[in-house]
């Protein structure tokens, strides 16, 4: 029996490279919590994505709620940070620390995120939140750098060959700018 590993999932083009790389080793359950998109269509297409690749590739997807007022509180001073900065930390460790609380409910025993896959993602910030997050919550965290072995390139011949949609920006409105 595959060990359960649930993925945070940013959207479906990141996910398609880290799913193709789990599947085989872990029972993956996808989990889509991103209240830091904005505007709420762009959040609506990305879920749309996510749940197209949910069904084409039989992985299960939860989806947490679109609370994007928790978003704003959590960035709350860190809005004029540069992308990568502050208020990308903070945006990580709500969307982790949500993971990973899912993660424990669900009685997985892994949390992983796809996040580390996007070529302006620092696998070295991320990763030390999601093993802190996991670790409170009982759980192994997968530290991996999903770009390398030219990950993100896979990712985006996949996301081609399927149709998906490619967003321009990170989510938040500030990275928008």
């Amino acid at each position: 029996m595959k060990p359960k590993l649930l993925l945070h999932i940013c959207c479906g083009p990141c996910s398609t490279e880290v799913i193709r790389r789990l599947k085989d080793d872990y029972e993956v359950v996808g989990f889509f919590y991103n209240p830091n998109i904005h505007p709420e269509e762009e959040y609506s297409r990305r879920l749309m994505e996510v749940q197209r690749i949910s069904a084409l590739w039989r992985v299960l997807v939860d989806v947490g709620p679109y609370d994007h007022e928790r978003f704003l509180a959590v960035a709350h001073g860190l809005e004029g940070e540069p992308e990568g900065g502050r208020r990308c930390v903070a945006c990580y460790r709500l969307r982790l620390e949500a993971a990973a609380h899912r993660a424990a409910e669900n009685g997985c025993t892994h949390l992983a995120t796809t996040l580390t896959i996007a070529p302006m993602k620092r696998a070295a910030v991320i990763n030390p939140i999601g093993r802190e997050a996991a670790g409170r919550c009982g759980l192994g965290f997968l530290e991996e750098d999903w770009k390398k072995r030219d990950g993100f390139k896979h990712s985006v011949e996949l996301a081609r060959d399927l149709g998906l949609y490619r967003q321009h920006y990170c989510g938040c409105e500030f990275s928008h700018r």
